[in-house]
């Protein structure tokens, strides 16, 4: 059978005031056209369907006549696992609609496996789907101590347990997979995705994925990635859009896999073209080089963090210029000649009360600091710094 594995699509985000809608929505007929060419027999959504718990009415519309389009009526079925950012009550109580359409919509964690039919090939699928599993949403306090490594090893433990007890319903003759919309260690991160975990204290082992599951259908990070250290394939599709400038240059793609009763699956990529682009310009020169990469229509799709380097300020009018000209610009940050010679003058390694002394002129325009007020900001610093070694003892 092959089978679709997706997750983060976080609908409803905007980026800086901007909305993503009508990229999530090509996202969408991509997804669609995709599932539709490849024959996909069953689709895994591994959390973050939505980006905030109350997501606009345009974001829930588009996730369900998704799902119905997805699902070809029913005949494709759809497992749908609540995330961080997910509502478990709110994405689950259409459960009574959307599981006459082969639509399995998981808000809190559970320990029954559910069993999927594969009519065109007569098999059966069974699916550990264990939708985010904080503290909270399992009703559980896993440790009264505020112990930020005692939570981690109890909650890696309590995690381990479940996906122990919902393997033991895997058969020999059924395709046994399980999803989770988790942190595991090993992953790469990036800033879009809000934390799961306080501090590392939600990170589960990569050795405790479920060895009896052929794959693990991850959703939480962003970027798509196997984990290595994990004892069966373990994968997070990563989100379908670029949602923060720390994603920039990562290829999107969504994960299919090949999977047959109590043989190792075939995994490829799906390279996905949904969306605008984020790009970074660094515009060294000045406004002109600005203008120049205007007239030239570059990245005339994108999404844009410009960083210019001035000797004086920019007008509002200005601003207001280049925004008509681009409509994709999101921040436009000035650095001015003084900025640049600063981090030059820090680039040479200059006594750190020297520093303090250049910063605190620039910013009283002109005036030097007291020896009593350098002295006092040495102290701190050598405060903070024995501070820090402590730390490390």
């Amino acid at each position: 059978m092959r089978i679709l594995h997706t997750a983060d699509w976080h609908l409803g985000r905007s980026l800086e005031g901007r909305s993503r809608l009508a990229e999530q929505a090509q996202f969408i007929d991509e997804l669609v056209k995709i599932v539709e060419e490849e024959k996909v027999d069953a689709i895994l959504m591994a959390g973050d369907a939505f980006d905030t718990v109350n997501p606009p009415a345009a974001a829930e519309q588009l996730f369900y006549e998704g799902l119905s389009r997805l699902s070809d009526h029913g005949k494709r079925p759809i497992i749908v696992i609540a995330g961080n950012h997910d509502n478990p009550d709110r994405l689950s109580a259409a459960s009574p609609l959307a599981g006459n359409h082969s639509i399995h919509l998981i808000g809190y964690p559970i320990i029954d496996t559910i069993k999927v039919d594969i009519p065109r090939l007569g098999q059966q699928m069974k699916v550990a789907a264990l939708a985010y599993p904080s503290e909270a949403r399992l009703e559980q306090v896993l440790s009264e101590e505020h112990d930020e490594i005692l939570l981690r090893n109890k909650y890696d433990e309590k995690i381990r347990e479940l996906f122990a007890m919902m393997s033991k319903q895997f058969r020999s003759d059924t395709v046994n997979i399980a999803m989770s919309h988790i942190h595991v260690a090993g992953g790469s991160s990036t800033d879009s995705e809000r934390p799961i975990e306080v501090g590392g204290a939600y990170t589960v082992a990569a050795t405790s994925m479920p060895e009896a599951a052929q794959y693990v259908a991850l959703g939480h990070l962003h970027r798509p990635q196997n984990i290595n250290r994990a004892k069966t394939l373990t994968r997070y599709s990563g989100s379908p859009l670029a949602y923060s400038f720390s994603e920039i240059g990562y290829a999107k793609s969504v994960t299919i896999i090949d999977a047959e009763p109590n043989k190792p699956v075939e995994m490829k990529e799906i390279s996905l073209s949904s969306g605008r682009p984020l790009v970074k310009w660094k515009a060294t020169e000045g406004i002109s080089q600005v203008h120049s990469w205007l007239d030239e229509g570059r990245d005339a799709s994108a999404w844009i963090d410009l960083e210019i380097h001035l000797t004086s300020t920019l007008s509002i009018e200005e601003i207001h210029r280049l925004r008509k000209w681009h409509s994709g610009f999101i921040h436009i940050r000035p650095v001015f000649q003084k900025e640049l010679e600063v981090a030059a003058t820090r680039q040479a390694n200059l006594p750190i009360d020297q520093l303090f002394s250049q910063f605190y002129e620039k910013q009283t325009g002109g005036a030097k600091p007291e020896d009593e007020l350098v002295k006092l900001f040495l102290e701190l610093i050598q405060q903070d710094e024995d501070s820090e070694e402590g730390d490390d003892v």
